[in-house]
């Protein structure tokens, strides 16, 4: 893909709709990331934000789908609803929106908290009150609710699921 460039002194020379709509075209990204991408690439913050809105009247961005997206990547990576949740929210999400998000991925959390103790420390059973405790820090640095914590780790990692 050729780039527009001005003769000779290499300033390029996109626009910021340009420059959003080539991003937009790898992945999706929020109002709030495309602005701050724009404007470290010398864009205007007018421009940044009459690009952006263009683009969202256009459907070519949208938050909604930028936030399902999001979720479905970090529920994959087994990240829990507390780290999620706070990404969410540095993307400028409202927490309607993020807790509606969350609603909506209709994920069973102790499961995926108990898959990740599995997948992190095998199907052995904790031996000893430090080694629960280790589990219990590991599930709340990947962002699992103390309650969802507290339940799988006093369940039996090897037995059924909770």
């Amino acid at each position: 893909m050729a780039r527009r460039r001005n003769s000779g002194d290499g300033a390029d020379t996109r626009t910021a709709y340009d420059r959003a709509l080539a991003m937009l075209a790898r992945r999706e990204y929020s109002q709030r990331e495309l602005h701050t991408r724009l404007e470290r690439a010398g864009c205007a913050a007018a421009e940044s934000q009459a690009a952006i809105d263009a683009l969202h009247d256009h459907g070519y961005q949208d938050d909604r789908r930028f936030g399902e997206m999001l979720v479905r990547t970090r529920v994959a990576q087994g990240y829990g609803p507390t780290r999620i949740r706070a990404e969410l929210k540095t993307h400028a999400l409202t927490d309607a929106a993020v807790r509606e998000l969350l609603d909506a991925a209709g994920v069973d959390w102790a499961e995926l908290a108990l898959a990740q103790l599995r997948k992190k420390f095998g199907a052995r059973r904790a031996v000893d009150y430090a080694e629960r405790g280790k589990r219990a820090a590991f599930l709340l640095r990947r962002g699992f609710a103390a309650e969802t914590v507290r339940i799988v780790t006093h369940s039996e990692v090897g037995g059924p699921s909770v």
